[in-house]
Order: structure tokens, then sequence, then C-alpha cells
């Protein structure tokens, strides 16, 4: 009688097993499709494959805004003195939006109050001042760019073109020059026109100053666009500012000093003023009508060459800085290509 009901119960058993098997089966089928179509794939970030890096070389215009101004304004430049520069670049892409240029750019910046200043009205006083300077800078910078426009393809299929702004660092040297009545190039630093080199007694306006670096560190930024030439070059025109750190790019930036404490040569290229005409117009003259006059019976026009709080060479609140506008060619040097991993 067991036997006869075990024979009947176990096709039951058999029949619900199967029955749950299948319940099961179509749930996992559910699931597994409502997994499929919520599935966007890995994020592994911008694709390797989109990735390349490239050579540039640039043609820059160079322009000082500083002490020696046509007008006392920061934003106040001499366009004539626009310089030309030659720069070269590395650029790597590493994002849809994102590059990392580092470049070095070899230029020069120049002003003279004498070609610039107005001899007439309320500027004279910068005619007579007289002072001028090149400076030939050499600098190395780092830029990261973000553009405008997203590049999510490969180098090939790049966009057309894309606005950017940029942001870095850069390390620059400078070196101050002016030149001589015998027209020779002299370097200013060394000199210490405002005393740096001098023994000045504690209560001068420059007392404590110190000789300026010629290395120097600047925030580069700007704006630019870029535009594709073809499959393997661009072509970039930007427009960027350098922020500086001293105010020393034209040597000139605190008061003139009791000039017998400098060496003759210092003293000839901290005061300059002697060397303008005084009938250039009725506001210079009017300047040079009143001097001062040393112990040692030296002349110099009241105001300039000589110790006094309110006789200033510069202002050292208002740090100098300059700009360098540029159009770059690049040329891609290709994509970086890695092997797909497998697990």
């Amino acid at each position: 009688m067991r036997k006869i009901l075990w024979f009947l119960l176990i096709p039951a058993f058999l029949c619900l097993g199967n029955d749950a098997q299948a319940q099961l089966s179509r749930k996992n089928i559910k699931k597994n499709n409502r997994s499929i179509a919520h599935y966007k794939g890995r994020k592994r970030g911008f694709d390797p494959a989109k990735k390349y890096n490239a050579l540039g070389i640039s043609l820059n215009a160079m322009n000082y805004y500083g002490d020696i101004a046509p007008l006392p304004r920061k934003a106040s430049t001499d366009i004539s003195f626009t310089r030309p520069a030659i720069g070269f670049s590395f650029t790597h892409r590493f994002g849809p939006f994102y590059q990392l240029t580092g470049a070095f750019t070899y230029g020069t910046l120049a002003a003279s109050d004498a070609e610039s200043a107005d001899p007439n009205g309320d500027n004279a006083y910068r005619y007579v001042r007289n002072l001028s300077f090149r400076n030939r800078i050499k600098e190395l910078s780092v830029v990261g760019t973000f553009d405008l426009f997203p590049n999510q393809g490969t180098y090939i299929s790049r966009v057309k073109w894309t606005p950017y702004a940029f942001l870095g660092l850069a390390v620059f040297h400078h070196n101050p020059q002016a030149k001589g009545t015998d027209g020779k190039w002299v370097d200013l630093q060394p000199l210490g026109t405002e005393g740096q080199f001098a023994n000045l007694p504690s209560d001068a306006a420059n007392a404590g100053i110190k000789p300026y670096n010629r290395i120097q560190f600047a925030i580069p930024f700007g704006i630019g666009a870029r535009f594709r030439i073809n499959e393997v070059m661009d072509i970039s025109g930007e427009f960027g500012f350098r922020y500086l750190f001293t105010d020393y790019i034209d040597d000139v930036s605190r008061n003139y000093v009791d000039l017998t404490l400098l060496s003759p040569e210092a003293r000839a290229f901290s005061y300059r003023s002697g060397e303008i005409n005084p009938s250039t117009s009725e506001a210079v003259a009017a300047i040079a009508s009143k001097t001062f006059t040393y112990p040692n019976g030296d002349i110099v026009y009241a105001g300039y060459g000589h110790e006094y709080p309110d006789n200033k060479r510069g202002n050292k609140n208002d740090r100098d800085t300059y700009t360098i506008t540029t159009i770059r060619l690049t040329y891609i040097l290709g994509k970086t290509f890695h092997r797909a991993k497998f697990r």
C-alpha cells in the first residue's frame, strides 16, 4: 500500500518542482531584461583613444603697462612700443573640454617718457622725468585651457572651431636696460637706481629697499579661439594678461633718493631729467624753472633727483604687467592608443 502511495506522490512533486523552476526562470529573465534596458556601460572617463598631443609655434605681440606710460592709469600703454615675440608650445589633450599647454616665449617690452608722454598740460611731469627702458622677457608657462565647445571625437573629427579661456602659472627672467648718452644699453638692476645698494638713512623714503629678483613668477590668463585647418593642423588666436608679483619690469617703482649716495653710473640712470630740452613746451619750461641744489653744487629740477617723500619716480602700489597677443599654429602628433583590457 505504501509503495502504491509513493508512486502516486512522486509525479505530483515533480510537477510542482517544474512549475516553481519555470516561475523562477521567468523572474530571472524579467530581471535581466530590466538590467539590460538600464545598462549604460562602465564610466571610464574620457576615451583614451581621443587623447592627443600637439606641437605649436607662435608669433606674438607684447605690450607693457606700468610706471613709464603716457598716462597715470593702470590700463595706459603706448601702442607704438608694441614689440614682436616668438613662442614654442607642447599641448596634451586629456578631456572633451580640457587641454594643458606648456610654452616658451621670448620677446621684448619697452617704453619711453620722452616718446610717449605729452609735454603739454598735466602730464608734462612724465616727459620731464625722461625715463626709458627695454626688457627682454624669457617666459616658461603652463596653462590649462577650457573649451566652450567639447571635442567628443578623435583628433580627426574634432570641432571646426571653439572659443576658450585659459589660466596657469609662469616663471620668467627679465633684465631691464636703458640706453646711456653714449648709445650703449646698460643693465639697470645691478646699479640700484632707487638706492638698493646704497647706504640710505633710516628716515629715507626708500629706507630698507632690497634689490629685486630678475627671476619672477606670473599668473597668465586670457581668452582665445581655435580653428581647425585640416585633419592635423589648427590655428588659434588669443589675448593674455600676465599678473605680476613685481613692480620692477621697468626698473621704476618708488621714490628718488639722495643722488650723492649712489654710484656715478647709478646716479646717471636714476635721474635723467637733465637730458631734456627745457624749451620743449611752456609746461616743461615751468617745471625746469624750479631747481634743487645739492651741497656739492649739483643742480637738479625740483621734485626730481633728490630725497623727499613726495618726489616719486614711480608708484609702488601699482604693479607692472604685460600682455601677449598670440597667433599660434599647431601640428597634431596623433592620438594615444590604449588596448582594451578584458577580464
